[in-house]
């Protein structure tokens, strides 16, 4: 059984599973920032980590598992912590793995906080086929100028109808701008959780 960290209410009317980028675990100042942010709306939020980055606690640090051993991490997740209505989000790799699963375990909506469209200084290896035919309500929040996908970059991208993109103005692929650029690290964080928890209330209320 996978450890894990949870947040907020239990039970909860929504869970949101929140996954880690590919260098941090679920102890991130990031994550843990927005897990404790959504989790004051009232939703309850699980993190986990996925197999490479839990056994580098204890031993040297490995290369991010394949994609089957982290879906295959995040189904079991989902099945023992997350009963509907859920939300698979994640931040850069965690949030392509939540995009890749997301119709076939029926979630209410999936939420990236970066999403990898490509390696940095690697345009043409997208890894955006799936997206075009994702039907589950997709919210992006983006750095324009994130190395991953920028703005003017994922413009020509074909994405299904249901996936919005957020923009943070002069945000990398942690969502944090220059300081010349007027804004702060802390507000665009603070903007992105809101936007998240707007879009989680949304996609989960009943029917």
């Amino acid at each position: 059984m996978q450890p894990i960290l949870r947040d907020g209410p239990d039970p909860a009317p929504a869970t949101v599973v929140l996954a880690h980028g590919a260098g941090a675990g679920m102890e991130h100042p990031f994550l843990q920032t927005v897990a404790e942010g959504l989790a004051a709306t009232g939703v309850a939020v699980v993190r986990f980590e996925f197999p490479y980055q839990h056994a580098a606690r204890t031993g040297p640090r490995k290369a991010p598992d394949r994609m089957p051993v982290l879906q295959a991490t995040m189904r079991e997740i989902v099945c023992e912590h997350a009963p509907p209505p859920f939300v698979l989000a994640g931040k850069s790799m965690g949030g392509r793995v939540a995009t890749m699963l997301a119709d076939e375990l029926d979630a209410a909506g999936v939420l990236v906080f970066g999403y990898p469209f490509h390696p940095p200084r690697q345009p043409t290896r997208l890894r955006t086929e799936h997206l075009a035919a994702l039907r589950t309500p997709c919210l992006i929040l983006q750095g324009e100028r994130d190395p991953f996908g920028t703005r003017a970059q994922v413009a020509a991208y074909a994405l299904a109808p249901g996936i919005t993109i957020e923009w943070l103005p002069d945000g990398d692929h942690s969502l944090a701008p220059r300081k010349s650029s007027g804004h702060t690290a802390a507000d665009h964080l603070a903007h992105a959780i809101a936007a998240a928890a707007r879009f989680v209330r949304r996609v989960t209320r009943p029917t």
